[in-house]
């Protein structure tokens, strides 16, 4: 016991002071918030000089590599959780982060808010990420917000996958089980878009069009800090950031 005490000495207090300290450092391999100058788009380039749609793109190094002028890089910004798919269609990578609940629902969730997990055909990332939120690091717990078992306890659901054909009715009747008023959160590249399997007749490309999301969060998968952030700001407690 006494070994624990000198080893929690030593090692200090481990979480960040989010979001009141300083911003947290990422490490150089880090991609976030792509950023694109549509100037130094050339021909032939993958993004054909449309806009950016950080719904299907999956932060990898081919997708800024495909651009042989160099038009689209990746900054060290974790902020990119939005109120709707359409935020997320943008002509150089900036974003309208998501704003708070009106007054009341924020009432209701601010002090207090439950979710469920709804794995819809995932390959395992943004849960990993999910889980990550629980840690000692992020301690998710500690702004109210748990995850728990059943639907008929939760506030609201957390979406990750493609939504394949054998999860759209689980899907569906789990949104349906959770209390009136709900919150609905998309999280990853799977669920906002069908992220690498969009097209397939496999997935319903995401998050059906009849769940309606409150807060859509990028990424393949989304650190837990893009998570951390859009979860706050929905809940109004990062209004002045």
């Amino acid at each position: 016991m006494l070994d624990l005490i000198r080893l929690r000495l030593r090692e200090r207090t481990a979480t960040l002071d989010y979001p009141h300290g300083p911003a947290p450092e990422l490490p150089e391999r880090f991609r976030g918030r792509p950023a694109r100058d549509p100037a130094r788009c050339v021909a032939g380039c993958a993004c054909g000089g449309g806009p950016l749609d950080l719904g299907t793109n999956l932060f990898s190094p081919e997708e800024a590599a495909a651009c042989p002028g160099g038009a689209m890089t990746y900054t060290r910004d974790y902020r990119m959780a939005v109120g709707s798919r359409a935020a997320l269609i943008t002509p150089t990578g900036e974003v309208a982060l998501a704003r708070a609940l009106e007054e009341r629902t924020r009432r209701l969730f601010g002090r207090s808010l439950r979710l469920r997990s709804v794995v819809a055909g995932s390959c395992g990332g943004c849960e990993a990420e999910l889980v990550a939120l629980g840690n000692v690091v992020f301690d998710l717990a500690r702004f109210g917000v748990q995850f728990v078992a059943s639907p008929r306890h939760a506030d609201g659901i957390v979406i990750t996958g493609a939504v394949n054909v054998n999860m759209r009715r689980a899907l569906r009747d789990t949104y349906d089980a959770v209390p009136e008023p709900k919150l609905v959160l998309a999280v990853g590249a799977c669920a906002l878009s069908g992220g690498p399997f969009r097209g397939s007749p496999e997935v319903a490309g995401g998050v059906p069009p009849e769940i309606p999301v409150n807060l859509w969060i990028p990424g393949c998968p989304p650190h837990p800090l893009t998570m951390l952030d859009g979860i706050l700001r929905l809940l109004g407690g990062l209004e002045e950031h």
